[in-house]
């Protein structure tokens, strides 16, 4: 597998959050769309498996296809570059500025969003026979998914806004993890299992995943989910977001960071 030890791996996590920020604006946005349209088509192929086999867990096993599909091509999602472009600022990396994290934050997301909105529209005319028919059993799930993940949550008001950040946190915690797998191996093999396995539990624990999320909800309103595109923003997306942002930076980049770059002294024997 060649495996990599800690302090090797989280300053590689370092040296690809600085290479991101100094990333040009068109590789930027080619990298996140090619990165949601792929991370849209596995959420589409996963739903289609659960609808098929009607066993949850085997769509989480089959969906972390794409997300090893697009880290081996080198795309970004925003979940990931939430996680490692901080750790180049917290490492006073030269010419690394919160402005500089910020607007590849920004065009990450730009581009997520274009690419899973892209393959929404493209899935939903394969649903419908190009919006000729109702929507086909997989589309009729979808649809209901994104109505009961938006006012799903705000029947319950402030337990319901609290349980989908938490759900935000918990999703990027395990899919940062992820994207932590992909650098911790020099092997196509040994990358995807280190990648498989964080994904397979946030997608069967379906905890809140922002990209993955700008595919089901716009696939929802084109197949007639009962809810708006306000429901969509504000009782899922900008709330997932900022979990994600939080569960991921925290749980995993801060916390490696933390002990296998900036370690604390060794205790001295009694």
């Amino acid at each position: 597998m060649a495996y990599l030890v800690p302090s090797e791996f989280v300053t590689k996590m370092v040296d690809a959050g600085e290479s991101k920020i100094f990333m040009s604006t068109r590789d930027t946005v080619i990298r996140a769309y090619m990165a949601g349209a792929i991370l849209a088509l596995a959420a589409a192929f996963a739903v289609s498996v659960n609808v098929s086999t009607g066993v949850p867990i085997v769509g989480a096993a089959l969906f972390p296809v794409g997300f090893c599909m697009l880290y081996l091509f080198g795309f970004d999602l925003l979940t990931g570059v939430f996680v490692l472009t901080p750790l180049a600022l917290l490492d006073r990396r030269p010419g690394v500025t919160i402005g500089g994290v910020l607007r590849n934050w920004g065009l990450v997301f730009a581009g997520n969003f274009a690419g899973a909105l892209t393959v929404a529209v493209m899935m939903a005319i394969v649903f419908t026979f190009g919006f000729t028919s109702p929507p086909d059993k997989v589309g009729q799930v979808i649809g209901s998914i994104g109505e009961g993940r938006t006012v799903g949550y705000a029947a319950h008001g402030f337990g319901g806004m609290l349980t989908l950040f938490v759900r935000g946190m918990l999703c990027n915690w395990m899919v940062s993890a992820g994207v932590v797998g992909a650098m911790i191996s020099t092997t196509v093999s040994g990358k995807v299992i280190a990648m498989w396995m964080p994904i397979m539990l946030f997608f069967f624990m379906t905890f809140e995943h922002s990209i993955v999320n700008m595919f089901l909800f716009p696939s929802g309103l084109l197949l007639g989910g009962k809810f708006t595109i306000m429901d969509y923003l504000l009782w899922n997306e900008i709330p997932t977001v900022v979990g994600n942002l939080v569960g991921g930076l925290a749980f995993t980049g801060l916390t490696l960071y933390a002990t296998h770059v900036k370690t604390a002294p060794k205790r001295v024997a009694a």
